[in-house]
């Protein structure tokens, strides 16, 4: 369990640092939900965004009528 654990955090810290280097984290005024979708999955992919991967999520948010 511990072994797991400590890859996983491993594993997402490779992944903030690949977001960092991406500059997701530069301007935060600009939220959109494609900005936070693709940061998260860029996260979440880890060290893959090292072999090639480049994660991107498109989303619309619903407007009110």
């Amino acid at each position: 369990m511990r072994i797991g654990s400590g890859i996983l955090i491993i594993w997402l810290l490779i992944g903030v640092l690949a977001a960092g280097q991406r500059g997701y984290f530069k301007s935060a005024d600009n939220s959109s939900c494609s900005r936070l979708a693709n940061t998260a999955i860029t996260i979440v992919a880890g060290p893959l965004n090292y072999v090639g991967v480049d994660p991107n999520v498109g989303c619309k948010v619903p407007q009110p009528s």
